[in-house]
Formats: structure tokens, C-alpha cells, sequence
């Protein structure tokens, strides 16, 4: 692919909105459990983060019923600790505040992970990234893989009463999807991301500018699966980029493979095949 056929390099992830029955009880976790500052909460709509960068996003829906598992929708929202005594600290947060909810950890290589589920069944991965250097590919794939990770001897090893670097990020999103072709052909070739891996075929990788990945979409329990019901989960994925001429190139490409795209003038709005929302937008430090 030529580089204006590929979204940018320094293209990041940005908040997910995930519409909730219990407003207050998501809240506390966000909060309580991962360790996210409330950054502002209207009526119905509250926004968690870190300084002033938006995380999750959490819109009340009490009239939504709860998605069949077996829908296209949310598998995870992947959480980025800056070290390994930062993802210490949120993990011991998670499991003191939230027992019961972790659902498993792992070695990738290129990081390590622990997840859970947020008390409405949405998946939350909290990770750490081992530096690029030390990441391997080859003709172009990642090497990733799951190892057994002890969760007990990481926080033992880890775990520190002596003040952590705060920073954390949404590092990558990861969906639930119906097939893993048509997922290739929306994120790679028109919406503009970078295949890095092709998990045995059940599973994706994409990213921009050589990260392991942005996005990632696996059929594990949603294959065959349609377009979603509206339903509480998952109710945008946000996308950003630096500037104006980006946004409008990504713009452009959307409309040349004929999708309907919402554009405003920072904004563009796109749903892939199985009506996951894909918002991408100008990071606020840049508009001006």
C-alpha cells in the first residue's frame, strides 16, 4: 500500500463509549478500580481519563437491553501503563476493589496483559508494552504469543508504596466481529490501518506506524455474526489524528470505497460492516 492509501504513523487511539444501564455502579469502577480521574460528568454522560485525555466515555441507557454474547460488539478495551510498577498498582487496584472480575493474563512478547470484566460485561485489558526494540518481525508480522503469566509473582515483583508514573492511554481497541476477511478489508484496505498479524485465521492485527496493534477483530465467539442491534456495550470508537489534511485524506479514501461517511469539520463518522461506530477526529492539542 502506498502511504496515502495508509492511515498516518503517529495515528493513536482515543476514548470508548460504552452505553451503560447502571450509570453510578460503571462509574466506581472506572474510577475506583482502574484508577481513572471522573473528568466530567453532564446528567446522563460522564467522561474518565487521565489530566485532560479522555479514556471511556460512559452514556446512560437505561431503555437498552444487554447484546447477545454472541454479537459483534466490544471484546476488549486495552488500557496502556507506561511501566511495569504502574500496571502493578491498577491491576492490585482492580483485584482489590473488583474481586471476581479478572478473566485472565498473559506474556504477548511485545507486552504484558491482565484482563477483566467492567461489572456490565465489557472487557477491559490493563497492559504494559516491552520497548519496540525488543519486539520481532518478520516480512512484516508481529511476534506475538500467549504465555502463562503469573499474576500473583508480577505483582510481587512489581508492586511498589513509592509514587508511579500516573500516564495511561487506550493503547488499542479490540472488537468482536463476523468474519476476519471482511474485518481486513474495512480496517486495512479502506479505512487505511496496517495488517500485522492474522491469528490462525480467527483473529486480526492492525496498526499504524509499526505499532504491535491499534485494532484488533476476532470471530471467537461472534462468527457468522450481523450487523448490531442497538444495545448496551459498545457506542463509538474513537480514532485520532494530528491535523485537518489527514482527517480529510481518510475522508476521501472512505467516500472512494463508497461508505456512508457522517463528515463534520473535525470529525468523520464510519461504521464498519457489522456497525461498530469508528469516529475519527483531530487531536484537541492540534485544532487551532
Amino acid at each position: 500500500m502506498s502511504s496515502t492509501e495508509l492511515l498516518p504513523a503517529n495515528t493513536a487511539m482515543g476514548a470508548v463509549t460504552l452505553w451503560v444501564s447502571d450509570l453510578d455502579s460503571m462509574i466506581r469502577y472506572y474510577r475506583d478500580g482502574i484508577g481513572l480521574d471522573v473528568l466530567s460528568q453532564i446528567a446522563s454522560r460522564a467522561v474518565l481519563g487521565f489530566k485532560d485525555r479522555e479514556i471511556v466515555i460512559l452514556e446512560h441507557k437505561p431503555a437498552m437491553k444487554y447484546a447477545s454474547p454472541h454479537e459483534a460488539g466490544l471484546f476488549h478495551t486495552a488500557i496502556l501503563f507506561p511501566t511495569e510498577a504502574a500496571l502493578a498498582k491498577a491491576v492490585y487496584s482492580v483485584a482489590s476493589n473488583y474481586p471476581g472480575n479478572f478473566t485472565g493474563s498473559a506474556d504477548h512478547l511485545v507486552s504484558k496483559a491482565f484482563y477483566f470484566n467492567d461489572p456490565e460485561g465489557n472487557g477491559v485489558e490493563l497492559y504494559w508494552d516491552r520497548d519496540r526494540s525488543e519486539w520481532s518481525w518478520a516480512h512484516g508480522i508481529i511476534e506475538m504469543d500467549t504465555i502463562f503469566l503469573d499474576p500473583n509473582q508480577f505483582l510481587k515483583e512489581n508492586l511498589t508504596d513509592f509514587p508511579v508514573d500516573q500516564d495511561k492511554r487506550v493503547g488499542h481497541v479490540h472488537l468482536s466481529v463476523g468474519s476476519v476477511p471482511a474485518a481486513e478489508e474495512f480496517y486495512v484496505k479502506m479505512l487505511g490501518f496496517e495488517k500485522t498479524m492474522n491469528w490462525g485465521g480467527q483473529a486480526l492485527f492492525v496498526s499504524a506506524g509499526g505499532y504491535h496493534h491499534h485494532m484488533a477483530m476476532n470471530t471467537w465467539r461472534s462468527k457468522g455474526a450481523g450487523k448490531r442491534q442497538l444495545a448496551l456495550g459498545l457506542g463509538n470508537v474513537e480514532i485520532k489524528l494530528e491535523n485537518s489534511d489527514q482527517l480529510e485524506a481518510t475522508k476521501d479514501r472512505l467516500k472512494f470505497y463508497k461508505l456512508p461517511v457522517m463528515a463534520e469539520t473535525e470529525q468523520v463518522k464510519v461504521e464498519d460492516p457489522w456497525g461498530n461506530l469508528i469516529t475519527l477526529e483531530i487531536e484537541e492539542n492540534n485544532v487551532g
